[in-house]
């Protein structure tokens, strides 16, 4: 029995409301990010919402049978709401069972620095700054956060439910940059090194597809292998433009 799905989609939910609010506070030097919301419930913004459509027509462009069939996505309101516009637009026929919600997909948690911007964490956190310097991103947890592994160690559980129960079929997970990252950490077999070299070369894009398809050869029981990151020719194609900024503060993600 078949292991592994035939074809993993992982994508990054549309720009957020907080991804702009994150830029505004940026520029203009502000220490916290001003929106009204928890994390999980930060919505798209209307472009997000563009982009989300775009992809899903993009979907909807491929022949039904080489389509999504199952749509795992992170509980925040964001990527719930980019995956349910992906199944609109992209017209995936999917059973209720189908379409789920799985809290390990969740954003990497950032605890005290949640809201503040580069500055405000140069100024209310000091110490968290140095810390992560010492340590690195993929190691440094702010207090009542997470680290890069601990999102490491949630998503091996997931892969595991994906391995155990979607065998065969053709899955879309719709997440968040840090996720992304991570689950090619995993899928790959990539190093601390490795996976950071990736993140340094560009944000994971809003709505930027990374597409894995299974391959029988690939040792015993077969592998996922990558075949596109960071795939944006559906927003470009419907001139949707294309946003890459990073979900958390430039010093805290």
């Amino acid at each position: 029995m078949q292991r592994w799905p035939d074809r993993l989609w992982v994508v990054r939910h549309g720009e957020s409301s907080g991804n702009v609010a994150r830029d505004a506070a940026q520029l203009a030097g502000h220490t916290h990010i001003d929106i009204g919301f928890r994390d999980v419930d930060v919505p798209l913004s209307p472009l997000g919402e563009d982009q989300s459509r775009a992809l899903g027509h993009w979907f909807a462009g491929l022949p039904e049978a080489e389509r999504p069939d199952v749509v795992l996505t992170s509980p925040y309101r964001r990527a719930c709401q980019t995956a349910t516009l992906i199944r609109e637009a992209g017209r995936l026929a999917l059973a209720p069972e189908a379409f789920l919600q799985d809290e390990r997909l969740r954003e990497k948690e950032f605890g005290i620095l949640d809201r503040l911007t580069r500055q405000g964490i140069a100024r209310h956190h000091p110490e968290q700054a140095e810390m992560r310097r010492l340590m690195g991103k993929f190691y440094h947890r702010a207090p009542g956060g997470e680290s890069w592994c601990d999102v490491i160690l949630r998503l091996r559980s997931a892969l595991d439910t994906i391995a155990l129960h979607h065998g065969g079929a053709r899955v879309l997970v719709v997440a968040h940059q840090v996720v992304v990252l991570c689950l090619r950490y995993l899928l790959e077999n990539l190093s601390e090194a490795e996976i950071l070299a990736i993140d340094r070369q560009a944000d994971v894009a809003n709505c930027g597809v990374t597409e894995y398809a299974f391959d029988a050869a690939q040792g015993r029981q077969g592998a996922l292998v990558l075949r596109r990151y960071n795939f944006v020719a559906p927003l470009q194609r419907e001139g949707t433009p294309v946003t890459a900024e990073p979900d958390a503060p430039v010093g805290a993600r």
